[in-house]
């Protein structure tokens, strides 16, 4: 069919028209004008439109450009909060399959996105770090994620992407960053609306700090000493807390943005007046924002998550300490869409993992 190149489609059918680059897209359309390329760009990154959508190309090239699918093959799509939270299990074109969710709010939304299939930094709290790691995803996989939410939340605003689903997004920094650079640039996106979440990966933090975008930094910390974290968190035996909280403070000084702490309550493990006089002694200098939340429950971790009245007695002793602190709401628990309970291991039925319980962000 003329206009579009058949070698480079067999190419590029496995991996989805938002991992090729403009330059690719051009060469895709082979001897079709530069300007077909750049139409086709702005369908996916500013409309999102699917190719048989970008009614401003010829029908033979729309034609073509539907043969390549989406990265994201759905296998099953759940909903909860009365349809204000959504859950998708999606498959990639090896089998592995991820999950990513939807939050509406009254006039905006947020995604929560995955950024790895499996998680190798092995938090025993969190579903997705109890299946182990199984690859990278591409950037094209993340930014089709946000895609789909996007189209999702019509009509209400996309405003706001967080790397809180599976995996360790600065264990895969070069695809993340490009994807954040696509989402900014390409689809419209603040960058002080994208958020990273690691649980301490200090040479990811100090690459960030150096990045001209200000997006947002929240480090999962859950204990403030190293006997205690290295059990919750285990990559804090190679980067221990007095490591951690330097590369937070160049994060801050460089980039004059506000950092996150994000703090699951454990029943009984890290809820007590000596965790938050730890933690408000790590915060302070920093002037890190606390956010508090329940550990929601996932199969492989069986302490419970603390009790409402623990979590807020936890942030009453903050406040008192002079913390900025905020208790989230939980979203999707009934699906196993909350933080820390994103997981595939369900094959064909969208089961969560286990994070820390989705967070409310708007």
């Amino acid at each position: 069919m003329p206009g579009v190149s058949l070698h480079a489609l067999s190419v590029y059918r496995m991996s989805g028209l938002y991992e090729l680059s403009l330059s690719e897209i051009g060469e895709l359309l082979e001897v079709e004008p530069g300007y077909r390329a750049r139409q086709v760009w702005e369908g996916l990154y500013e409309r999102g439109e699917r190719p048989e959508e970008m009614t401003a190309l010829p029908g033979a090239i729309r034609q073509k450009l539907s043969l390549i699918p989406p990265a994201l093959k759905e296998v099953a799509c759940r909903t909860a909060d009365r349809g204000e939270t959504v859950k998708w299990l999606f498959e990639l074109h090896d089998g592995r399959r991820i999950e990513t969710v939807l939050m509406r709010y009254a006039r905006r939304a947020t995604v929560c996105v995955s950024s790895q299939a499996g998680c190798a930094m092995g938090c025993s709290f969190c579903a997705t770090g109890q299946m182990g790691f199984q690859r990278h995803l591409s950037s094209g996989e993340i930014v089709e994620q946000v895609v789909v939410a996007r189209r999702a939340a019509l009509p209400r605003r996309l405003s706001n992407v967080v790397f809180m689903g599976m995996g360790e997004p600065l264990a895969n920094y070069d695809r993340v960053w490009e994807s954040v650079l696509r989402m900014n640039g390409d689809m419209g996106l603040s960058a002080r609306h994208l958020t990273i979440s690691t649980v301490g990966l200090v040479p990811g933090i100090r690459r960030l700090s150096e990045e001209s975008l200000p997006v947002s930094l929240a480090v999962s910390l859950h204990a403030a000493n190293d006997e205690l974290r290295n059990s919750l968190v285990p990559v804090n035996r190679r980067y221990p807390i007095d490591v951690l909280t330097k590369a937070c403070a160049e994060y801050v000084t460089r980039t004059r943005r506000r950092l996150s702490f994000e703090w699951a309550l454990i029943d009984g493990v890290n809820d007590n007046p000596r965790d938050a006089i730890e933690l408000a002694d790590l915060a302070r200098p920093l002037r890190a924002h606390v956010n508090l939340i329940a550990l929601n429950p996932t199969p492989g971790y069986l302490t419970r998550g603390s009790s409402p009245a623990r979590v807020h007695a936890f942030k009453d002793s903050l406040e008192t300490l002079g913390v900025n602190v905020t208790v989230r709401s939980t979203r999707g628990m009934d699906i196993d869409a909350a933080c820390g309970q994103l997981s595939s291991s369900n094959a064909g039925t969208s089961t969560g993992a286990i994070t820390l319980g989705r967070r409310s962000v708007e």
